[in-house]
């Protein structure tokens, strides 16, 4: 009779923890989401752009369009860093009963939440080559450069301590890093399918 109430003791606490189980999405995958679809669409923009000659005239866009490409980079790269260090540092080990997200999950989620401000921005980036040719598409891909820099970075932490950063998988579509993040969760740098930095894990 005791073996039997400590069983079903144990299995109600197996239920219990399942039940607060949750689903978690790696933070550099997030980060890295947008950045070959930004990268890509600036580029294509950017053609487009040289195409037409603009009220500016080619060779001024390119000149304007190569200093935004630079600074957009720098300033994508390096936005909200302490905050990332800040969430990072207070982290906690994940639960035994959450669940990891799949790489490719969370980068199908992150797109098909940002699908129509991506074509918005590749319309607004050709629209701009009529004023300012090449200009907006290189607004594009800086933001894309700066993101894929921004997700080094944290691979690069994430390398120095042995740790991968996770944050709850509701969180994909507006950001790690946004006012209702209060953590980040870590696991062992084996954990999950992406390498350290979001990148598609080498076997």
């Amino acid at each position: 009779m005791g073996a039997t109430r400590f069983g079903v003791g144990r299995a109600r606490e197996s239920a219990e923890g399942r039940r607060g189980a949750q689903a978690l999405a790696r933070v550099a995958v997030i980060v890295r989401a947008g950045a070959a679809p930004l990268w890509w669409l600036g580029l294509a923009a950017a053609a487009i752009g040289v195409l037409l000659p603009g009220l500016t005239g080619r060779w001024t866009g390119a000149v304007a369009g190569t200093a935004l490409f630079l600074v957009t980079a720098f300033v994508v790269a390096l936005v909200r860093r302490g905050r990332y260090t800040r969430l990072a540092g207070c982290a906690t080990r994940v639960g035994r009963h959450d669940i990891l997200q799949d790489r490719r999950v969370t980068l199908r989620v992150w797109r098909r939440a940002h699908r129509w401000w991506l074509l918005l921005a590749f319309l607004a980036a050709v629209g701009s080559s009529f004023a300012v040719p090449f200009a907006g598409g290189a607004v594009l891909s800086g933001a894309g450069a700066g993101l894929w820099a921004k997700a080094v970075l944290l691979g690069r932490r994430e390398r120095t301590e042995e740790t991968l950063l996770w944050v709850g998988a509701d969180r994909v579509a507006k950001g790690p890093a946004g006012t209702r993040t209060t953590g980040f969760r870590t696991t062992g740098v084996a954990a999950g399918d992406a390498a350290p930095g979001g990148a598609r894990r080498r076997h």
